[in-house]
This record gives structure tokens, sequence and C-alpha cells, in this order.
């Protein structure tokens, strides 16, 4: 049996470049749901429910579902930096210039 890589695999399907701004696309959107479950179990692992971290946060318990939904990029930030630091966290931004990171808050 012969083994393929991922690269190999993946340029079966990614040929042109709006293939390519799909798939990053999907790629991205699955990062976003990834990151948003763990922010989810953060939550149930410091023992609180949707409704009790909206309570804290006062905002609306539909807020936090759509930030554990891998909503991120539609939210606040200062909700979701809110988030973060109810959970005892620190959110902190990054801006990338080539070989530069330049640290935003």
């Amino acid at each position: 049996m012969k083994y393929h890589t991922h690269e190999e695999e993946l340029a079966k399907y990614v040929k042109t470049p709006e293939d390519k701004a799909r798939h990053e696309a999907y790629k991205e959107e699955a990062l976003a749901e990834i990151r948003a479950y763990r922010l989810a179990e953060v939550r149930q692992e410091h023992g609180l429910t949707q409704t009790d971290l909206a309570e804290r946060l006062h905002i609306t318990q539909t807020a936090v579902s759509k930030i554990e939904r891998g909503e991120l990029a539609r939210s606040e930030l200062s909700t979701i930096r809110k988030y973060v630091e109810a959970l005892g966290g620190r959110l902190e931004i990054i801006a990338e210039f080539g070989d530069e990171r330049l640290v935003l808050g």
C-alpha cells in the first residue's frame, strides 16, 4: 500500500485559487470551532453554565452560546475579553507583519 502525504492528497482537490481560498476558509472555520469548543470546556471546568457566565458578563446566554459555537469573528472583542477574564484567563491580541509580532492587547 502506497502512502501519500497530506500535501499530495490536498493537491488532488485544491487546484485553482478559488479552491485554495475555499480550503483556507474551511480550515479557519474548523479552527474557530475547535477554539470555541475549548472555551466551553474551560467554562464547564469552572462549574459554570452558559447562563451563569452570561450573568457575570452582563450579556445574554445567546451571546455566550455564539462564542462557544465558533462565532468569534462576529462577537465584540470586549465580550470575548470579558469571557476569557471571567474564567481567570487573559486575552492577548497579536498582529503579525512578516517576521514582526506586535502585541496589541
